[in-house]
């Protein structure tokens, strides 16, 4: 299967999940190419982009762990070529 590149944007509005994220975020490791978080203090969120080369599958399934999560919203944009 060949892989895609992709980019997740989380939103995380429920402190308690960020542990949450990150433990999902951990076991996709091999597959993360780089990670940004921005905890946006004012408005009490974290922002986290995260990069991603793997088979369709896996991060589909990643961003759907993510987004079932209380208070984490997600969305997937994919690179147009495949690799």
């Amino acid at each position: 299967m060949e892989n895609r590149i992709a980019l997740i944007g989380i939103v995380v509005e429920n402190e308690e999940s960020i542990e949450d994220v990150n433990k999902i975020l951990h076991d996709a490791r091999e597959y993360v190419i780089g990670r940004m978080g921005i905890p946006y203090r004012e408005k009490k969120i974290c922002i986290i982009n995260v990069s991603l080369d793997a088979p369709e599958k896996i991060i589909s399934t990643l961003g759907g762990k993510l987004g079932m999560l209380d208070g984490v919203t997600t969305n997937t944009v994919y690179a147009k070529k495949r690799y």
